[in-house]
């Protein structure tokens, strides 16, 4: 008694895999003379066809989402765009400075390395250092 093509006309009918088809024993013979897919469908509805539930973790447990490339960008843009903006605000802040002749060329050299390194927080902090060096 070889049922095999019925089983995969079930799991082609009822959307799951080959594994997952069951029959009922007791109703095999109303098994063997289905034919159509309707009449699969009919003895599934009826309960002469069961499926098997779905065991393992995934259907239980939701994975966990990865952090990948993608969900980091947004973080990295954002810190960059604050790095711009504090870097063109003292930058400027020192040119006004340079212009009015409160530093030197040498020393404006060296802030400005120290603003790409991130040294200053702040405009108020560059300022406290520049009235540090004037003392």
């Amino acid at each position: 008694m070889n049922l095999k093509k019925k089983k995969e006309l079930a799991a082609k009918t009822l959307g799951v895999g080959k594994n997952k088809i069951v029959f009922l024993k007791l109703r095999i013979s109303e098994i063997k003379e289905a034919i159509t897919k309707q009449d699969i469908r009919d003895l599934h509805n009826e309960g002469a066809i069961l499926i098997k539930q779905a065991s393992g973790r995934k259907k239980v447990k939701k994975m966990k989402r990865r952090r990948s490339t993608g969900n980091i960008r947004k973080k990295i843009r954002g810190e960059k765009r604050k790095y711009v903006n504090l870097t063109r605000k003292l930058r400027k802040h020192l040119r006004e400075q340079k212009t009015g002749k409160r530093i030197s060329r040498e020393q404006t050299g060296e802030i400005k390395k120290k603003i790409k390194n991130r040294e200053f927080k702040s405009k108020s902090n560059l300022k406290e250092y520049l009235k540090s060096l004037n003392k």
